[in-house]
């Protein structure tokens, strides 16, 4: 559990891209490729401040996962990524006022549950496999 505020940065990283990304494709308007060059209409794409902003939020996102992911197990870390979708809800509820019916919230609340259930496990940190390291194989093969 030592690792859950790198685990919760990831989470959180995550779900500020998507919320970039989705200001940005609303500054943006409805893609047309008509008459356009699809490479310059990406290009234009990907460079609008809130797009970029968003994806460079992801590279963030990333590299915070990797490292959670060189300290604890994958089915630990990898389930709290299902919280990226509870934040995403609500604040696209809020501030893009996006619909959040019954169904919806009941899916937050199962994803909700079932992460608490995998946070109690108590198992996160990392289990040393067998698996032999470069040194260990070339030690062995020059003896």
């Amino acid at each position: 559990m030592k690792y859950i505020v790198f685990i919760l940065f990831t989470v959180m990283t995550n779900a500020a891209a998507q919320l970039m990304l989705k200001q940005g494709m609303m500054s943006l308007g409805p893609i047309s490729f008509d008459g356009v060059n699809p490479v310059v209409k990406l290009l234009q794409i990907v460079f609008s401040p809130w797009v970029f902003l968003g994806l460079c939020t992801f590279v963030i996102s990333m590299a915070s996962h990797l490292y959670v992911l060189s300290k604890v197990e994958l089915s630990f870390a990898y389930p709290f990524l299902s919280l990226a979708y509870v934040a995403v809800a609500i604040v696209a509820y809020l501030v893009f006022h996006e619909d959040l019916n019954g169904w919806r919230i009941a899916g937050i609340a199962f994803i909700c549950v079932g992460t608490i259930l995998i946070a109690q496990s108590g198992r996160g940190h990392r289990v040393e496999t067998a698996s032999l390291s470069s040194d260990k194989i070339h030690s062995e093969t020059v003896r």
